[in-house]
């Protein structure tokens, strides 16, 4: 795995090339070629072990390739949200000023600087709360939070919201979204560069502006959001789609054929 930027002039962030990665005898991905650019919103979908959380990890540089390059243009923040992230046992606020401090914050900075996050995702008034007694939607919100304040160019995100009730997944999905268009108040000129796996096909349309498919480790599919869901598609993307798209429907309506009340 390569460390080095990309040549000048170069538009990508991030440029993946023939990227394998084994774990043992297991392909956890086979010849993977990406290339990311600035401001991107990039969508990995595809069915359980199809790669979507490896792919995340080889771009966070938390699993290394087994061949192939990962090329990434310096310097740039990047920040990682998991699907269940890991609280320390301690408040809110200070979950979040911990990662500050780390990166050379002066304590009580840090401690401002994340009370000033939680705010913005409507949690200022738990900061003080150990955060592992946290809903999980509460949780995921402290995560944003933390991320927030560390102010990342690159935003990658493993299933953030699939282990959350309907209305925290509206919530954090909302907060995504806000993420992402914070660029103007921050003094960027690009939006935040984000990258997020989901199973939630309504989430990828609303957030996405690139869909990747992945199945068994490689790339299927690579298209813009509005041809993913108008255009032909590989046979194996199609029938995933559909798969989706019928257990959606399916959810809607209880054993006797009523609808759900969210």
């Amino acid at each position: 795995m390569s460390g080095m930027p990309p040549s000048a002039g170069s538009r990508w962030l991030m440029d993946l090339q023939g990227v394998d990665v084994r774990f043992g005898r297991v392909h956890a991905l086979s010849g993977i070629t990406l290339r990311i650019a600035p401001g991107e919103r990039v969508a990995l979908v595809g069915a359980n072990g199809s790669g979507k959380s490896t792919l995340l990890r080889v771009l966070h540089g938390l699993v290394p390739a087994s061949a192939g390059t990962c090329i990434t243009a310096l310097p740039h923040q990047q920040a990682m949200l998991f699907q269940r992230p890991h609280m320390l046992r301690t408040s809110a606020q200070n979950n979040v000023a911990l990662g500050l401090w780390l990166r050379g914050s002066r304590w009580g900075a840090a401690r401002k600087t994340a009370l000033a996050a939680l705010q913005r995702v409507g949690l200022e008034s738990i900061a003080q709360q150990n955060a592992r007694t946290l809903s999980g939607g509460q949780q995921q919100r402290v995560a944003l939070a933390r991320a927030w304040a560390l102010q990342p160019d690159v935003l990658l995100l493993d299933e953030p919201t699939s282990s959350l009730d309907p209305h925290a997944k509206r919530e954090v999905e909302r907060m995504m979204a806000d993420f992402a268009n914070a660029h103007a108040e921050q003094g960027r000129a690009q939006p935040v560069t984000m990258l997020f796996s989901s199973h939630n096909l309504g989430q990828v349309k609303r957030l996405a502006s690139r869909v990747v498919y992945l199945e068994h480790g490689r790339l299927v599919a690579d298209l813009p959001v509005h041809d993913f869901f108008n255009g032909p598609l590989p046979e194996a993307a199609r029938l995933f789609v559909k798969g989706e798209l019928a257990s959606v429907v399916s959810g809607l309506f209880d054993a006797e054929g009523r609808k759900h009340q969210y």
